[in-house]
């Protein structure tokens, strides 16, 4: 009985009871308590911020599917418009062009008429002095010149129309 792990075990058992005595299990248990509930709040805390960032991170999610789908949309209709003003500005052109082609040929053909009434003109005028020269070379007196007066007016008139 008198060895030293007697002694140590006799020792150790005098220690508990005066801490027991003295209310240090009490304490121990109150600090270890304290601990167990500072850590329940903290993983509660952070339990709670986990949530809330997952919160945001689903709300940055969504935002940036809304946002691209809303980046297509301006993008197709940006498209689109961009078409609808490219085929009528083509088709503004097609009636520019067409227009000024009907415009073209109508002054065209009115320079022609107006060239062929000339020439018609210019020739009916070269006839008439043509056959006026020569009748009144052949045909001499006053009953011959109101011939060639009346001859040459009527030639003048059917000539031009």
């Amino acid at each position: 009985m008198m060895t030293a792990e007697f002694w140590v075990a006799v020792a150790f058992v005098i220690f508990m009871a005066i801490v027991w005595k003295v209310g240090g299990f009490g304490i121990m248990t109150k600090g270890l308590d304290g601990r167990a509930t500072r850590v329940r709040h903290e993983l509660d805390e952070a339990k709670r911020l986990r949530e809330e960032a997952a919160a945001v991170l689903a709300d940055y999610k969504r935002r940036r599917t809304e946002a691209e789908r809303e980046a297509e949309t301006i993008i197709s209709s940006a498209r689109e418009e961009a078409e609808r003003a490219a085929a009528e500005g083509r088709q503004r052109l097609d009636d520019f062009i067409a227009r000024r082609t009907k415009s073209a040929e109508t002054k065209i053909a009115q320079a022609e008429a107006k060239a062929q009434a000339e020439v018609r003109a210019a020739a009916a005028d070269a006839a008439v002095k043509v056959s006026e020269t020569i009748l009144r070379e052949r045909m001499q007196g006053d009953a011959a010149q109101a011939l060639v007066r009346s001859s040459l007016g009527e030639i003048r008139t059917r000539m031009r129309a």
